[in-house]
């Protein structure tokens, strides 16, 4: 049975590559500061111990549950909060980009492993092979990351929102060249076009959050990534839009009331079928 609504914060956190140290503990602050504002829910980046591509994976990489993992358990045990972070994985001789949904009780009760890799960070990451969601007093959730919900990668959260997700939590990291200027090409569109098919056709809640600072080292070094995290609610509508720009750390809070799904198993089918969706 979920709660009728609750408050989840989206901790649009500044990211250093290659610093785990001082990225988990900026985590763990921010952590503290949504529980004191009431927060049911947490939501952080992805890869937020080392850096998207960032190169300092292959040697400082570690397992879940690990040390860094353990730094966000401690966190999510003594805020009494849920938690969604994303980390950087290494299992056996590969390394994931991988995210994690922890209980109040410092319990890992779900991990994803990213599944839609992009091609510049095919050399460092692996391909992730299962989706899975969790229920929870707060209700059904998955969760998956960034690039997994590309508008032509949308099969994952359909996947997702089929097994019952009532909330679908992404840690991203959302990276524009130096040159970006946000006054003439506004970002975000695509995130919104994905996130309203999604919500729109499920009543979902769809929270993606990105982290801030600029990227040094990998494929794509100097760009910056640029915060800019999104909530959509059900019926497509923009619950939150956080600030833009390489240091627009910031901590967004807002209510969210998850909807149970009226169908299930085949029966979803007709369902999308009235709301006028043609696909698989």
């Amino acid at each position: 049975m979920s709660k009728s609504s609750f408050k989840l914060g989206m901790a649009q956190m500044l990211v250093e590559g290659g610093q785990p140290e001082q990225n988990l503990n900026r985590a763990a602050r921010m952590i503290r500061q949504a529980a004191e504002q009431g927060c049911a829910i947490v939501v952080l980046p992805e890869c937020l111990d080392l850096g998207w591509t960032d190169p300092a994976a292959r040697e400082l990489a570690q397992p879940i549950p690990g040390p860094h993992s353990e730094v966000l358990a401690d966190a999510a045990q003594a805020g009494g909060v849920y938690v969604v972070a994303g980390l950087t994985e290494r299992a056996g001789g590969r390394i994931y980009n991988a995210a994690v949904l922890i209980s109040p009780q410092g319990e890992i009760l779900l991990k994803h492993r990213k599944i839609n890799i992009m091609e510049i960070a095919q050399d460092l990451y692996a391909t992730g092979d299962s989706l899975a969601v969790v229920q929870t007093p707060l209700g059904t959730i998955g969760v998956n990351i960034c690039a997994d919900n590309f508008p032509n990668s949308l099969v994952f959260g359909h996947s997702l929102a089929r097994m019952g997700a009532q909330l679908l939590l992404s840690p991203c990291a959302w990276a524009m060249p130096p040159e970006h200027d946000n006054s003439h090409e506004p970002y975000g569109e695509l995130w919104k076009t994905a996130y309203s098919t999604l919500t729109e056709l499920y009543d979902l809640t769809v929270v993606g959050v990105s982290n801030v600072g600029w990227l040094r080292g990998g494929p794509w070094q100097g760009y910056k990534c640029i915060g800019c995290s999104l909530a959509m609610g059900p019926g497509g509508v923009i619950r939150a839009e956080a600030p833009y720009g390489e240091a627009a750390e910031s901590l967004t809070v807002i209510e969210v009331e998850p909807v149970p799904s009226p169908v299930t198993g085949e029966l979803i089918a007709g369902m999308l079928a009235g709301k006028g969706y043609v696909g698989p």
